[in-house]
């Protein structure tokens, strides 16, 4: 089993048990989730950015406009960030008010970000990140040109101090709450891929991709 080393930033100190520093589950929550916060500080003064991004290997991508002011803030002062994801898995209602919980997974790193230059690197990443907000769809549409790769800033992370913090299960109540005539259990959540709207303006006889039907 591969895990990351616990460090002063990642050890998790709040309900210790729930920390998990294995590597194979940290990625399982980066690759399950869709958006993740970048917080950063700027001359004392904090900014945290929710994103896009993608993982490939040991690195998180980000990409955004070369005119984006945080982007480009990163870009010039290379400043260490702290990279929050989270998934929420179900609401924990518990008999007592102060013992109600959530069901989540969520993962914390810290790193600083690079600028990718490498131009295989650069469309691998927007391949990879487009392929994981839609499964199948980088291979139906038209490619970047030129023009489009110019004014796009990928930044990468590498991910080497990390942390993950996970809770499942029903509630846990008091004892003596046990014998209330309160129900208790937990409400699941999941994030769910509905049918697709049409743009109003879509060529006549475009058929659905099988891969947005499923």
């Amino acid at each position: 089993m591969s895990t990351f080393p616990i460090t002063d930033k990642t050890e998790i100190t709040r309900l210790p048990k729930r920390g998990v520093y294995d590597k194979d589950v940290v990625y399982a929550i980066l690759d399950e989730a869709l958006v993740c916060t970048v917080a950063f500080a700027v001359d004392n003064q904090p900014f945290q950015i929710p994103t896009g991004f993608c993982r490939i290997g040991d690195k998180l991508y980000i990409h955004g406009s070369v005119g984006s002011h945080y982007m480009r803030e990163l870009q010039t002062t290379k400043s260490p960030v702290c990279i929050s994801a989270t998934l929420i898995d179900g609401m924990v209602l518990a008999r007592s008010a102060f013992h109600h919980s959530v069901n989540y997974r969520s993962v914390i790193i810290f790193s600083e970000p690079v600028v990718v230059t490498d131009q295989d690197e650069l469309y691998k990443a927007l391949e990879v990140f487009t392929g994981k907000m839609c499964p199948g769809r980088w291979a139906d549409v038209r490619k970047p040109t030129a023009g489009e790769w110019k004014a796009t800033l990928l930044l990468s992370f590498e991910i080497k101090e990390a942390s993950a913090k996970v809770r499942t299960g029903p509630p846990k109540d008091d004892e003596e709450d046990y014998d209330l005539n309160v129900w208790a259990g937990v409400q699941p959540l999941k994030l769910q891929r509905l049918p697709v709207v049409p743009d109003p303006d879509l060529k006549a006889g475009i058929e659905l991709p099988s891969y947005l039907s499923e």
